[in-house]
């Protein structure tokens, strides 16, 4: 070593390779490296290197130069990862076998080797061979120690940057797949770090964020409430801000350095829209509630003023001066009964069976249910039919709210554009197709813009004012059209076309089921039967209106008849003495209908089988519920005399 180059060379060379190992974090160009001093430096006739690979725990060979190829099983190269460092400047075979390893042929004319070791672990080895005797001494060996020396602390710092490169890579991979946009702050103000969701959210790429304070990122509306996160009092509170029509929670979680902290944006827009939407309907649910209380309550006045505007228009002594003022109480009884049936119709819970019906009372009871609303805005309502319409397998009130939201979409359409100009219209025809048939619904306003047209029956999509629409009306009229297996489109209209928006409803046909035997609430086979001539007959109801129009009215027709306030007076009556039929309210206080009738049934079954309710509130789930599981006629208040014929007719005496 003495004869190739002076002590200072050495030094020189040395202090070189640690300044260039200094700036190198990867493992094969360390390698090359070393490689390439030794080379330099000793010349040898044939060099290996070999290192443990940290993914498999293997000894990969990572260097050879020389005439033969290396393994990572070769003897001498083996003894120097074992016994290492050693010298053999001559007689290497001999040398070689005194420590029992076999050299096998051509065995070098001088050899050397040492193992690489990085913080008190051996991590991999290199051998030189010297083509001369003494061509690898003991200053040889010196400088290859310190060689590798270097080598195994740069292969450490490579391994460590590795470890902090992919533990960094993680760490990116982990806040990038959160759905929230998080940012770290440094306690100078500037961003340390920062995922890809903070990045688009303010609309920078990654790589521009780090250093950067974060007041020059944000935009100006929310400077003051983060900086106020990120003060002492503010840490762990939360704030909103505002991003276009996204609206976001912003949290400052204090990290482990004094003035830092992690900002935590979440997207808070669409639950909003949820608790809003929930509010909403909650809000619908209490004004069901409100329509069906007020409904019940309109029922019972009504019952009175429809059965008696009937029994005087059949009286024969009524004063001809009279006959047209009567004439006007009943129709507009009548008018009134079919707004409470329209009311109670759309309050009342989605619940039952679909049935085979005509789409026609469908529609009018939907015309009739938005009439004053329509008249009010100067709106008129045609209905079209075409004749030999089929009939369509349909849940009557789902459909129904169909069609009342979209003629309610096409009245706010056409006064958004004809407040001042009158004229709204809005027409619907129905026509029969091959499969079934389609209601088409088109207004005179200003249509649809072809741009929203795709999204119109998206979810939370809404073209009005806030406070104005949900944005569900759409999606949900969608939803109940296709359950029913029919389809809806829409014709946008608008300018150039000389037309309004046309929304077109296709209903298949449906296989025809039998119906139950309450239909609209009075017997479906009873009207064909004669009605007895003299009934005993039992009427219960707490408004004493209805007792009083019930009894002048039953009485003029020749029955016989009692009358009771309350369930109580009711079942004592009915246990007491017989009757032909018993004309039982379902709500009233003390006993109500319903428990009247289980008393009975367990009582005197025959008796509770005379029964017939009479009732104003079907809207209730149990009410209703109640009715279908009995499987009896029953008559919904207000009813006409007609209907109590009906229910007359099919009553069978008893014997006196």
């Amino acid at each position: 070593m003495s004869r190739r180059a002076s002590v200072a060379d050495v030094l020189n060379r040395l202090t070189a390779l640690s300044q260039e190992l200094a700036g190198t974090f990867r493992p094969v160009t360390i390698v090359e490296i070393i490689a390439r001093v030794l080379t330099e430096q000793l010349a040898p006739g044939r060099l290996s290197i070999m290192l443990l690979d940290v993914d498999t725990n293997r000894l990969v060979v990572n260097h050879h130069n020389g005439p033969r190829p290396a393994t990572t099983d070769d003897p001498l190269l083996q003894l120097a990862l074992r016994r290492g460092p050693l010298v053999f400047p001559d007689t290497v075979a001999k040398r070689a076998a005194e420590l029992g390893v076999v050299v096998e042929k051509p065995v070098p004319a001088s050899w050397l080797g040492a193992p690489i070791v990085a913080v008190s672990r051996t991590i991999g080895a290199a051998a030189l061979e010297g083509d001369s005797k003494n061509a690898m001494d003991d200053d040889a060996l010196v400088f290859t120690r310190a060689v590798l020396a270097q080598a195994g602390i740069a292969l450490e710092n490579a391994r460590l940057v590795e470890l902090l490169s992919s533990g960094k890579r993680e760490w990116e991979q982990t806040v990038d797949a959160f759905n929230q946009a998080i940012c770290y702050v440094d306690p100078q103000g500037a961003v340390r770090r920062a995922n890809r969701m903070f990045a688009e959210l303010i609309k920078l790429p990654v790589t521009a964020l780090t250093g950067r304070p974060w007041l020059t990122l944000v935009p100006p509306a929310w400077v003051d409430p983060i900086a106020r996160l990120l003060t002492p009092e503010g840490a762990n509170t939360a704030a909103d801000v505002r991003s276009g029509e996204r609206t976001l929670v912003v949290a400052a979680i204090p990290a482990g350095e004094p003035g830092a902290a992690v900002l935590l944006f979440e997207d808070q827009t669409e639950k909003r829209r949820l608790q809003e939407q929930l509010l909403q309907s909650e809000k619908m649910s209490a004004i069901g509630q409100l329509i069906a209380g007020v409904a019940h309550d309109l029922n019972n006045p009504l019952a009175s003023v429809v059965g008696f505007s009937d029994l005087l228009g059949e009286a024969p002594d009524v004063p001809p001066r009279l006959a047209e003022p009567l004439a006007v109480i009943r129709q507009e009884a009548e008018r009134a009964s079919s707004i409470v049936r329209n009311l109670l119709s759309f309050a009342r819970r989605q619940e039952g069976e679909r049935q085979l019906q005509s789409i026609r009372p469908i529609l009018e009871s939907t015309h009739q249910l938005l009439k004053n609303q329509l008249l009010a805005a100067r709106i008129e309502l045609t209905l079209t039919f075409e004749p030999g319409l089929p009939e369509v397998e349909v849940h009557a009130n789902q459909i129904k709210q169909v069609f009342i939201n979209i003629i309610n979409n096409a009245a706010q359409a056409i006064a958004s554009t004809r407040a001042k100009q009158g004229g709204g219209r809005i027409d619907i025809v129905t026509r029969c197709e091959p499969d079934g048939l389609s209601v088409n619904i088109s207004d005179n306003g200003p249509g649809i813009p072809e741009a929203l047209v795709q999204r119109i029956f998206e979810p939370f999509f809404s073209t009005k004012s806030e406070g104005e629409g949900t944005g569900l009306g759409l999606s949900i009229c969608h939803g109940i059209v296709k359950e029913h297996g029919g389809d809806i489109t829409v014709e946008p209209g608008g300018a150039g076309s000389g037309s309004g928006a046309t929304f077109t409803v296709q209903l298949p046909t449906g296989i025809r089921v039998e119906l139950s035997p309450h239909v609209s609430g009075v017997s479906a086979e009873s009207g064909r039967a004669e009605r007895p001539e003299h009934l005993r007959v039992l009427v219960v109801d707490d408004e004493p209106h209805i007792l009083h129009y019930m009894q002048a009215t039953l009485e003029s027709w020749g029955h016989e008849v009692a009358v009771a306030n309350d369930g109580s007076q009711a079942l004592k009556r009915a246990l007491l003495q017989p009757f032909d039929l018993i004309i039982c309210d379902l709500r009233m206080p003390r006993l109500g209908g319903r428990e009247m009738f289980q008393t009975l049934a367990r009582m005197h079954p025959t008796v509770a089988d005379r029964i017939i309710f009479a009732t104003g509130d079907t809207v209730r789930g149990d009410t209703l519920q109640f009715l279908e599981e009995l499987g009896r006629p029953f008559l919904q208040k207000p009813f006409k005399l007609d209907a109590l014929r009906r229910v007359l007719a099919g009553v069978v005496k008893v014997p006196a």
